[in-house]
C-alpha cells in the first residue's frame, strides 16, 4: 500500500514513538494526518511535523483516547477535510508498574496489585487501540458499501492497514502484571481483525518494540536502564524512535508483511 497522498490517524502523538512515526510519515509524503495526544505540547508538534514537510500536513486533536465520542469526532474531522483515513497507528499507552503481589513489612499481608490500575491499563492500552482501528475499518466498510463493493479482491490495492504497538513484554515481564497483558491482548485482537478486516482490504500487525528512548522509558531512571536493561542487550544503547516508526512504515507499505515483528535490538530478559 502506498503511503504518499493517503490520509493517517496516529495516537500518542505527542513524543515517542507516535510523534517519531508523524516525522516518517511526513517524510514519506502522507496526504494529512491527525495527531491525537492529551498532552499540551501536541500543537508544537504538529507545527514541527508541518515545518519538517514544508506544508501543512499535521492536524492536532488533543483529547482522552478512551472517549469514543472524542473518537468519532477525530475521524469526523480529517475525513471531512480530506479523505478516508486508511492508516492507524493506535500508539497511546500508559505504564502502571508494580509487583502483582507484595507482603507489607509492617503488617506482614498481601497487597494485591490495585484493581482500579488494571483497568485503567486496560483501557488505554488495549481497548482503545482495537477500537480505534475498529473506527476505520468500519468507515472503509460503509465507503465500500456505498459503492457497491463486497468482498475485497486483490487487483483493488490494498485498502488500509493499522498497526498496533505491542512491546518484549508480552512476553512477560517483572513488575508489568497490566502492561504485559495489554501488549499480549494486542496480538490476539490484531490476529483477529486481520481475519475479519481483509474482507475489506485492510492488513493489520503488531511491533513489539524493545527498550525504546521514550519518555515512559526514561521515566525508569539511569540507574535501572544501566543495570538492567543495556547489559542485555547485544546493541548496548537505547532503540531509537525514529528505528521503531521506519519499521512500522514499513509494515504500513509492504502488503506481503503480516502478523507481528520483532523490533527488540536483541534484548533478552535476565535470568
Amino acid at each position: 500500500m502506498e503511503i504518499a497522498g493517503k490520509v493517517a490517524v496516529i495516537t500518542g502523538a505527542a513524543s515517542g514513538i507516535g510523534r517519531a512515526v508523524a516525522v516518517e510519515l511526513s517524510r514519506r509524503k502522507v496526504r494529512a494526518m491527525a495527531l491525537v495526544d492529551k498532552h499540551e505540547n501536541l500543537d508544537a508538534v504538529a507545527a514541527e511535523v508541518d515545518a519538517l514537510a514544508g506544508r501543512r500536513v499535521a492536524y492536532p486533536y488533543r483529547g482522552d483516547t478512551t472517549d469514543d465520542a472524542f473518537r468519532t469526532s477525530v475521524f469526523d474531522s480529517i475525513s471531512s477535510q480530506f479523505e478516508t483515513v486508511t492508516m492507524c497507528v493506535p500508539a497511546a499507552g500508559i505504564t502502571r508498574d508494580e509487583l502483582a503481589v507484595r507482603i507489607d513489612k509492617d503488617t506482614g499481608k498481601a497487597r494485591i496489585y490495585p484493581v482500579a490500575l488494571f483497568k485503567q491499563v486496560v483501557d488505554v492500552n488495549l481497548v482503545a487501540p482495537v477500537y480505534w482501528a475498529l473506527e476505520m475499518i468500519g468507515r472503509i466498510a460503509e465507503n465500500r458499501s456505498a459503492q457497491g463493493l463486497k468482498k475485497w479482491h486483490p487487483s483493488e490495492g490494498m485498502q488500509g492497514a493499522i498497526v498496533f504497538i505491542g512491546s518484549i513484554s508480552s512476553q512477560g515481564n517483572r513488575g508489568q502484571i497490566s502492561y504485559a497483558s495489554t501488549k499480549a491482548g494486542l496480538e490476539g485482537a490484531a490476529a483477529t481483525i486481520m481475519k475479519e478486516a481483509v474482507f475489506h482490504g485492510v492488513r493489520c500487525g503488531v511491533i513489539h518494540p524493545g527498550f525504546t528512548d521514550t519518555p515512559m522509558v526514561r521515566a525508569l531512571g539511569d540507574d535501572y536502564i544501566g543495570k538492567y536493561i543495556l547489559p542485555f542487550t547485544q546493541l548496548s544503547r537505547l532503540i531509537r524512535p525514529e528505528e521503531i516508526a521506519d519499521a512500522i512504515c514499513f509494515m504500513l507499505a509492504n502488503s506481503a508483511v503480516s502478523g507481528e515483528l520483532w523490533a527488540d535490538a536483541g534484548w533478552h530478559a535476565p535470568a
